[in-house]
C-alpha cells in the first residue's frame, strides 16, 4: 500500500501494518529531518548475525521490487550485504578450510599481490581464478541495480567468475544500503579498512541493540592465556626465520622499513612498570598491532592463521598503549569451572562502552539505535555516552494477549528459590528449580529457553540435575542444548535447538545473562550508572533478546509465548519496574509470588486458550491491531490537524 508520513510518500509491500510501525516511521523521519540530508544518503544497516544480514536483504528486495512496480526504473537501488570471505568465497579449494582464519589465510596464499607476482613467472603457483577475472574486469566489475543477499553474490560471483567477497568490498563505495555485521563499524581494526570512506552524511542504524554496550566493549577486550604466550613465541620464532631470510634476499628492504618505523616516545605513567622492566613506551605499545601487520607484508607472510597469537598479543599490547581510562587488567590464577586445574588468564577488559561507538558518533550525522527489546531505554544514553535527539518507546500491539509472564518465588515445598548469592547453592532451591524445569518441559509443546547467572553457577547446576536424576527426565522429554564459552559451539547448539523446535519434539537451551562485576565501579563513578539498575539491566537482556528473537520480528505468525521471572527478587516493584512495557502490560497481580504448583497450572491453561483459532486482524473482537490504508490515511489527518492547532495556538500566544 502507498501512504504519506508528513511530506514523504512511503511504499509499503503489505497490506495492513501494525500502529507501533507507523508512529515508528513518523518518530524516524523527524529524527533524520533534526539534522537534515542530502539526497539520497548512504544508509548503513547493521546487524548482529549472518541470519539477520540477509533476512533484512529479503526484505529490503522486497521493498525494493515493490517500488519499482509503482515507480519504474527510478525506484532502483543499489544494496549489497557484506559478510566475511568465509560467507562469500566460492572457491573450493579456500572454502575446504576449516574455519573463518583458515580461509582468510588461504585467501591470501592466493590473491597477495607478492604470489601473483610468482606466479606471473611461474604457472605453476597457485592463484584464484575469481580474483584474477575480478582484477582483469578493472573498473567494468560493477553490480547492476538491485538488491543482493550473499547468497545473490555468490551466484552473480560464479556467473561472471568474478570474486564476490572484493566485488562486494568494491561496490559498498556506489551504493545506497550496505548491510553488514557490527564488527565492520565498531571494532577499531576492521572499521579503519571498511568504514573509513563512508560519507558523514549517512544513516547507520544498529539494528538489535539491546546488548550494543557488550559488543562494544568485546571489540577492546582481549583475554591473553598461557597457551597464547607459548604460541606467540613460536610466532616469534618462525617471523625471525623469515627475518633471517630476508636479510640474505632482500637486506635494502628491511632497513627501509626500519628506518620509517622505529620511533622512541617518552614513557608515560600508564605504561611505567611496563616500561622500566622492559624499555617498551607507550608510543610503541601503542603502533605495535600496526608494526606488526607491516613487518608481516614485509615478509610476504600469507600463513596469518597460524599467527592469532602474537596477533592477539600485539592486540592488547596496542590497546593498553592507546587508552589509559575505562580498562582493567585481570589476572585469574584459573578458569572457575575448574579452580582445581592452574590455567592463568591475562584479560584487558574494556568497562567504557562509549570507547568503541565513539568515532561513530563523531563521523556520522545520524545513528539509530533500535531494538524490539531495548530496555530501560534511557540507560543507553548513559552507557554509550551520548545525548539522543528522540527517544522513543512504543507500546506493542497484539491482537490476543500472546504472552503470559508470571514471577514465581517459591517451589511447590513453599521454599524460597533465587539465585542471590547467598541462597544459589542451597540444595532447595537447586531441587526446586530442577523440578520447575521439568515440570515446564512437560507441559511446553516447542521450545524452554532458561536463563543462569553465570557459566559456573549453570554447571553446578546442570551437575547437581545429572546426579540426581532429573536431568535425564528433562531429556526424555526434549532435546537439551547447552551454551558454552565458545561461539561456534554455541551457534550450533543454537541450530539444533532450532531443528528440535522445528521437528515438533521441542528442545531444552540453557544459556548465560553475562555480568562483568568488575565493570559496575566505573560505571558508578564515571557515568553515575548505579550498580542495581545495571545488574538488573544486564541480567534482563539475554533474556529479552532470546524472547525478542523468538516472536517480536514477526508477530503475524501464531506464535506465543510463556515467562517465568524464578526468583523471589522479581516480587520487588523496583526490579520488575525495570521490565519492557509491553511484559509489564500483561503481568497481572494474580500472577505476582506464584509456587510451582501455581505457575503450572496458569502455563497449562495458557498454552490451552492459545491453541484456539483467532482473528489475526483483530477486527472481530474490537481490539484492531492491523491499519489499512483507509486507517493510516485517517492517522495522517488526525496528526496533520494536532499539528495544525498547535501552530494556530502558537501564533495566537
Amino acid at each position: 500500500m502507498k501512504f504519506q508520513v508528513e511530506d514523504v510518500t512511503v511504499y509499503f509491500p503489505y497490506d495492513h501494518l501494525y500502529p507501533e510501525q507507523y508512529t515508528y516511521m513518523l518518530e524516524l523521519k523527524r529524527a533524520l529531518d533534526a539534522k537534515g540530508h542530502r539526497q539520497p544518503a548512504l544508509l548503513i544497516y547493521c546487524t548482529r548475525t549472518v541470519h539477520e544480514m540477509e533476512k533484512t536483504l529479503a526484505e529490503l528486495k522486497l521493498l525494493h521490487n515493490y517500488q519499482v512496480k509503482h515507480l519504474g526504473p527510478q525506484a532502483q537501488i543499489l544494496a549489497v550485504g557484506l559478510s566475511s570471505r568465509k560467507n562469500l568465497c566460492v572457491n573450493s579449494t579456500v572454502l575446504a578450510a576449516e574455519n573463518r582464519d583458515s580461509v582468510d589465510a588461504a585467501c591470501r596464499k592466493l590473491t597477495a599481490s607478492w604470489v601473483r607476482n610468482l606466479a606471473a613467472e611461474n604457472p605453476n603457483v597457485p592463484t584464484c581464478e575469481f580474483f584474477e577475472e575480478y582484477e582483469k574486469a578493472g573498473s567494468g566489475a560493477v553490480l547492476p541495480p538491485g538488491v543482493y543477499t550473499l547468497q545473490d553474490l555468490r551466484a552473480y560471483g560464479k556467473q561472471r567468475g568474478w570474486c564476490p567477497y572484493f566485488l562486494a568490498r568494491h561496490m559498498v563505495q556506489f551504493s545506497n544500503v550496505v548491510v553488514y555485521s557490527y564488527q565492520y563499524m565498531l571494532d577499531p581494526k576492521v572499521a579503519g579498512i571498511i568504514s573509513k570512506e563512508m560519507q558523514k552524511e549517512s544513516v547507520v542504524v544498529f539494528d538489535e541493540a539491546h546488548n550494543i554496550d557488550n559488543v562494544c566493549i568485546e571489540a577492546l577486550s582481549v583475554s591473553v592465556r598461557r597457551q597464547t604466550i607459548e604460541g606467540a613465541r613460536r610466532n616469534l620464532s618462525k617471523m625471525q626465520h623469515e627475518i633471517e631470510r630476508f636479510k640474505v634476499t632482500d637486506a635494502d628492504r628491511l632497513l627501509r622499513l626500519e628506518t620509517e618505523n622505529v620511533k622512541k616516545e617518552g614513557p608515560v605513567s600508564f605504561v611505567a612498570t611496563i616500561s622500566s622492566q622492559a624499555g617498551i613506551d607507550q608510543k610503541t605499545l601503542k603502533f605495535c598491532y600496526d608494526r606488526l601487520h607491516s613487518l608481516m607484508m614485509t615478509l610476504e607472510i600469507t600463513d596469518t592463521d597460524e599467527l592469532l597469537h602474537i596477533q592477539t598479543i600485539c592486540d592488547f599490547a596496542t590497546l593498553v598503549g592507546t587508552y589509559t581510562r575505562g580498562f582493567s587488567i585481570i589476572i585469574e590464577p584459573f578458569d572457575e569451572r575448574m579452580p582445581h586445574i592452574p590455567d592463568p588468564v591475562l584479560q584487558l577488559c574494556c568497562h567504557n562502552a562509549s570507547l568503541a561507538i565513539k568515532p561513530v558518533f563523531d563521523r556520522f550525522q545520524s545513528v539509530v539505535i533500535t531494538s524490539g527489546t531495548l530496555s530501560p531505554i534511557d540507560l543507553y544514553p548513559h552507557l554509550l555516552n551520548f545525548h539522543p535527539v528522540i527517544s522513543r518507546s512504543f507500546t506493542m500491539s497484539l491482537t490476543r494477549d500472546c504472552i503470559s509472564p508470571m514471577v514465581l518465588t517459591r517451589g511447590s515445598d513453599q521454599l524460597p528459590v533465587s539465585t542471590k548469592y547467598d541462597m544459589r547453592s542451597d540444595l532447595g532451591v537447586v531441587r526446586n528449580y530442577g523440578r520447575l524445569m521439568l515440570e515446564m518441559v512437560s507441559a511446553v509443546p516447542d521450545g524452554v529457553v532458561c536463563f543462569f547467572v553465570s557459566y559456573s553457577y549453570m554447571d553446578m547446576i546442570v551437575n547437581s540435575w545429572n546426579e540426581n536424576g532429573i536431568l535425564k527426565e528433562i531429556m526424555q522429554h526434549k532435546l537439551v542444548t547447552i551454551e558454552t564459552q565458545d561461539v561456534v559451539e554455541t551457534t550450533l547448539a543454537l541450530d539444533n535447538y532450532r531443528k528440535a523446535c522445528d521437528c515438533g519434539r521441542g528442545a531444552v537451551f540453557l544459556s548465560v545473562a553475562r555480568i562483568l562485576l568488575a565493570r559496575l565501579e566505573y560505571l558508578r563513578d564515571t557515568f553515575q550508572i548505579k550498580e542495581g539498575d545495571f545488574l538488573t539491566c544486564d541480567a534482563l537482556t539475554c533474556f529479552l533478546n532470546f524472547l525478542g528473537s523468538v516472536w517480536c520480528r514477526d508477530k503475524q505468525l501464531n506464535v506465543y509465548s510463556t515467562m517465568i521471572f524464578a526468583d523471589k527478587r522479581y516480587s520487588r516493584h523496583d526490579k520488575r519496574s525495570k521490565l519492557p512495557g509491553w511484559i509489564l502490560s500483561h503481568l497481572r497481580d494474580a500472577h505476582l509470588n506464584l509456587s510451582t504448583d501455581m505457575a503450572l497450572h496458569i502455563a497449562r491453561e495458557f498454552l490451552r486458550k492459545m491453541a484456539q483459532s483467532y482473528d489475526k486482524v483483530g477486527g472481530g473482537s474490537g481490539k484492531k491491531t492491523l491499519l489499512s490504508q483507509q486507517d493510516i490515511e485517517k492517522m495522517g489527518e488526525s496528526i496533520a490537524n494536532d499539528l495544525l492547532r498547535l501552530g494556530l495556538c502558537l501564533k495566537a500566544k
